[in-house]
């Protein structure tokens, strides 16, 4: 079933004497329980094209449509509202407030909601345990590893029950156990709990772990390809293929 629909969105900075255009004509569509990775070269527009998903940004032409609804017509309290509802945000630096616990960080998610649905304590414990952070739920981010952060913000991020995870660089900051971990426990999101994710990475190993990939080149798609029946490491060979045909390679940092 198609949750959203990106439908020939552009998105131009500067002023008309220096326009640059970030995101050039791109449309695609990504079904409920997806999990999509988004991959490009450093200046491709992929960080855009999530910030314009997100309603960080707003296009300059075109429509994002979520269940059917237009989003890009959104203001004021409609928009803090659909951001609030719909959207699960997952950033590189955490974004976490050192003066909570973890806890209190996951708590503060459903107390801006204003969700009543459920008892929040044993939600919460549900959420940790899915992430495998019940451990460090008394502790302050100061006390935790970069790893225990990143699944503290997840947690923070799917608590609400958002139709959409919008994760940009998830695994940046994270040594590679504490990424291969994190990864781990997307795909349990996705596969146990159905959470639709957009991931914008760098990294063809995190890549690999998504169903789909989306390749932006100079605003535009330059190609995608679906995991369909392969395994995770064939996966990933396809995926070094297209960035070899992107005009990096295997060791760039796209």
């Amino acid at each position: 079933m198609e949750l959203l629909n990106v439908k020939q969105i552009e998105k131009y900075y500067g002023s008309k004497s220096s326009l640059t255009k970030a995101i050039d004509d791109i449309s695609f569509t990504v079904d409920k329980g997806e999990f999509v990775a988004i991959m490009g070269a450093s200046g491709s527009g992929k960080t855009t094209l999530l910030n314009c998903i997100s309603t960080i940004d707003r296009v300059t032409a075109g429509h994002i449509y979520l269940e059917g609804k237009d989003i890009t017509t959104l203001k004021g309290k409609a928009l803090n509202k659909f951001r609030r509802e719909k959207l699960g945000f997952i950033f590189q630096d955490f974004n976490l407030l050192d003066t909570l616990t973890a806890y209190e960080n996951i708590a503060l998610a459903l107390s801006i909601q204003k969700k009543r649905s459920g008892d929040p304590d044993t939600r919460i414990k549900a959420v940790a345990a899915q992430l495998g952070i019940t451990e460090v739920l008394n502790k302050y981010p100061y006390q935790m590893s970069g790893g225990e952060k990143q699944r503290v913000a997840s947690a923070r991020a799917i608590i609400t029950g958002p139709q959409l995870v919008l994760a940009d660089e998830p695994t940046g900051a994270l040594d590679s156990k504490s990424a291969k971990m994190l990864l781990e426990r997307f795909n349990f999101l996705n596969r146990e709990l159905d959470a639709t994710i957009m991931m914008v990475t760098h990294d063809s190993f995190s890549a690999s772990y998504a169903s789909r990939v989306l390749f932006i080149k100079d605003g535009r798609i330059f190609n995608e390809i679906a995991r369909g029946g392969d395994s995770r490491k064939e996966f990933f060979n396809k995926i070094i293929d297209v960035i070899t045909l992107l005009g990096g390679d295997a060791s760039d940092a796209l």
